[in-house]
């Protein structure tokens, strides 16, 4: 799995805990992602740029429940970006 899928499966976990299964749905409307199945947190991102698939991931939350979505997603991730560069990171997790 690529670190952009783990990013991706890591923030739908976190943001799950606060609003249960509606996560997964709401991962679902986001221009590619693709869940292919959410018991096993199986994904896929797909776009030419997995870090514009990122931001519109915690834009979609962002939408339901403000700010606090937008720090959810970043503690998600975070053991994840310890070792990129800050060109490599979606400005939305900065």
């Amino acid at each position: 799995m690529n670190l952009f899928a783990q990013m991706a499966i890591n923030i739908i976990k976190e943001q799950e805990l606060i609003i249960g299964p509606l996560a997964w749905a709401e991962a679902q409307k986001v221009a590619g992602i693709k869940i292919m199945d959410t018991k096993h947190e199986n994904i896929g991102v797909e776009n030419a740029d997995p870090k514009q698939v990122i931001d519109k991931l915690v834009a979609q939350y962002d939408r339901l429940f403000g700010q606090a979505s937008r720090e959810v997603s970043k503690e998600a991730v975070a053991p994840l970006l310890a070792g990129l560069s800050p060109s490599e990171i979606p400005l939305s997790l900065r």
